[in-house]
Order: C-alpha cells, then sequence, then structure tokens
C-alpha cells in the first residue's frame, strides 16, 4: 500500500538549544554573566545529574539547556516548538517521513519527540502544552509503520 505524503505541520520556534558542559554552575555563571541568561524556575526540577538546566534570556524568547557531560565533540541538538493540537500531526508526519515513529518523552512538563537527520544531527520537537498534548496523545494511537 502506497502512503501519500504528508506536508509537515508548522513549527512555531526553535524552543531550545541543548548545549553540553563540564562544569554546570560554571557555564551558568558565565551564560548569566556574559549573556544575560537566568534560569527558568518552574523547570529547575529537571536539572538532575542527567537532567538540563535551563535558562532564558530577559525577553524569554531564547531558551538553553544546560547538560554536563564529559567533553566532546559538539552534538548540540536543535529544539523546534509547536502546539499541543500540532504535536500528533508532527508525530504522524515524522513517522511516515523518517519511516519510523519518533522517540516520544513525557518530560512531566513537556512532551518531545526525537529524531536525527541522516547524519546524525540530533532534533527534537517540544511542545509546553503538557496537559492538552496528555490528552492528545492518550486518544490518538501510534500511526501504522509506513510501507515501502
Amino acid at each position: 500500500m502506497s502512503m501519500t505524503p504528508t506536508t509537515p505541520p508548522p513549527i512555531r520556534s526553535i524552543d531550545h538549544v541543548h548545549i553540553f558542559v563540564t562544569d554546570r554552575a560554571a557555564a551558568e555563571s558565565w551564560y548569566q554573566r556574559v549573556l544575560g541568561f537566568t534560569r527558568i524556575k518552574k523547570l529547575e526540577v529537571w536539572a538532575t545529574d542527567d537532567g538540563p538546566l535551563t535558562l532564558q534570556d530577559q525577553g524569554d524568547t531564547v531558551r538553553i539547556a544546560l547538560f554536563q557531560e564529559p567533553k566532546e565533540s559538539c552534538r548540540s541538538t536543535i529544539a523546534l516548538g509547536t502546539k499541543a493540537h500540532e504535536f500528533i500531526a508532527w508525530r504522524d508526519h515524522l513517522a511516515q517521513a523518517l519511516r519510523e515513529t519518533p522517540k516520544i518523552m513525557d518530560h512531566d512538563l513537556s512532551y518531545s519527540l526525537y529524531f536525527r537527520d541522516p547524519d546524525g544531527n540530533p532534533f527534537e520537537i517540544t511542545t509546553h502544552e503538557y496537559e492538552a498534548a496528555k490528552a492528545q496523545l492518550a486518544t490518538h494511537t501510534h500511526p501504522a509503520k509506513p510501507t515501502t
């Protein structure tokens, strides 16, 4: 059975960029001093050993997520923002376009889809409309695997 290609749903913004640092406390201080970034209080619960410390600029238009990891080559993740009602459409579109369902993560405050480009560069599509996305995920089944 042949599937008709879908049109990608809208992307509303770049939600945040993952930045891998060797000393998260020092990095937080640097980003605050140099760029004016401050912690997002409601997301501090994520700042565990392996979770991000999320900072934002003064205008709340740019977010960065600091992950403490051993130093290695760059592997920044581009995170694109979307609305809850578009999140399911993105899951379905990516499942068809990539020929596999992207990884879905429930972050307790947001939902994200994770996938990579052909060169292995990581991408994320995220919604912070958590309750609406949770309700939609509960009522929308995963798409069937595309046929080749």
